[in-house]
C-alpha cells in the first residue's frame, strides 16, 4: 500500500486543482493520499467528490504555527500537519480564518514592497488571482515573478526575493503550535510536525523542543520528507521511537511549484492505522 500524506492544492499553494490533486494521486500508483493545504479546508469536499474508485483521501491540513524555545527563547515557525479533525470546530474555523486573512494582508505588504522598488508586480493582479476560499501563500508571489521574466522558476524567486532574510519578507503572527496542538485534539484531531529537521529550509526546533510537543500531545513526526537528508531520517527515526510518535513519510507535494512528485516519499501502513485510531473528529473518505 502507498501512502502520501503530505500534498497542496489550488486550496492554497500547489497548481492542481482539490479534483486534479486525486486523479494525480491516483495516476501516480496511489492508495492514500491526504490533502493538506495551508490553514484551510477548503479542499476537502471537492476532493472528495472527484475521488477515483480505489483511492482513499486522508482530510487535514498544514497549519501555521510558531515554538518558543523555553530556554533561548528563540521563536521558530513550525508546519504543524492536522489529520481527521471536526472542520465545524469553533476553534479551528476561528484561527484558521485569523491566519488566512493575516497570510493575505503579509503577501500584499511583500507585493507592495517590491513594487516599490521598481520590480514589475503588480499588488491589485497578485491579490485578484489568489483562491477564493483558501490560503495565500509566498508561492503565489513566486509565480508573479516568474510571469513577469523577473525569475525562471518558483524555486529562484525564493532564493532571490521570497526567502526569509530577503528585505522584502514580512513575518506573520502564527499560532503558538502548543495551541494548535489542543485546538486539534479538542476537535478530534491527530498532529504531526512536518519536516522538522529540515535545515536547508531555515531555523528548526531543538530535540528538547520536540519532546516537550511529545508530552504536550503530539502524535507524529515526518521522518521522510525530501528536505531531510539520510542521516537525519535515522536520527528522527530513533527520536520517534524514544518519544512514541508516529513516523510519517510524505512528498509534500506542490504540483509544479516544486519538483517533487506524488508519492517520492511515503507513510508506512502501520503508521496511518494509528494516526486513524487515535482520531475521532472525521473519517478517511474511500470510494
Amino acid at each position: 500500500m502507498r501512502i502520501d500524506l503530505h500534498a497542496h492544492s489550488t486550496a492554497s499553494d500547489g497548481t492542481d486543482s482539490p479534483a486534479g490533486l486525486v486523479a494525480a494521486a491516483a495516476k501516480a500508483g496511489l492508495d492514500v493520499v491526504a490533502i493538506t493545504d495551508h490553514d484551510t479546508t477548503a479542499g476537502w469536499a471537492p476532493a472528495a467528490e472527484a475521488l477515483p474508485p480505489g483511492l482513499s483521501l486522508v482530510p487535514g491540513a498544514e497549519l501555521s504555527t510558531i515554538s518558543v524555545d523555553p530556554v533561548s527563547g528563540r521563536h521558530v515557525s513550525v508546519h504543524l500537519l492536522a489529520y481527521l479533525f471536526d472542520p465545524g470546530s469553533e476553534a479551528v474555523v476561528a484561527e484558521q480564518t485569523r491566519l488566512r486573512s493575516e497570510r493575505r494582508w503579509r503577501l500584499r505588504v511583500m507585493a507592495e514592497r517590491m513594487a516599490a522598488d521598481g520590480l514589475p508586480v503588480d499588488p491589485d493582479e497578485v491579490m485578484s488571482l489568489l483562491p477564493e476560499d483558501g490560503s495565500a501563500g509566498r508561492p503565489h508571489l513566486a509565480q508573479a515573478l516568474v510571469r513577469a521574466g523577473v525569475v525562471s522558476s518558483v524555486n529562484e524567486a525564493f532564493g532571490s526575493y521570497l526567502g526569509n532574510g530577503s528585505g522584502y519578507f514580512v513575518a506573520r503572527q502564527d499560532t503558538l503550535v502548543e495551541d494548535a496542538i489542543d485546538m486539534i485534539a479538542e476537535a478530534g484531531g491527530v498532529t504531526v510536525i512536518a519536516h522538522p529537521f529540515a535545515y536547508t529550509r531555515g531555523a528548526t526546533i531543538t530535540v528538547d523542543v520536540l519532546a516537550g510537543l511529545a508530552a504536550h500531545g503530539l502524535t507524529g513526526v515526518e521522518v521522510d520528507h525530501p528536505n531531510h537528508d539520510e542521516e537525519t531520517r535515522v536520527r528522527l527515526h530513533g527520536l520517534a521511537g524514544e518519544l512514541g510518535l508516529v513516523r510519517t513519510g510524505s512528498s509534500d507535494y506542490h504540483g509544479t511549484n516544486k519538483t517533487i512528485d506524488l508519492g517520492d516519499e511515503t507513510t508506512d501502513p502501520l503508521a496511518l492505522e494509528e494516526l486513524v485510531a487515535r482520531s475521532t473528529g472525521f473519517q478517511v473518505v474511500t470510494r
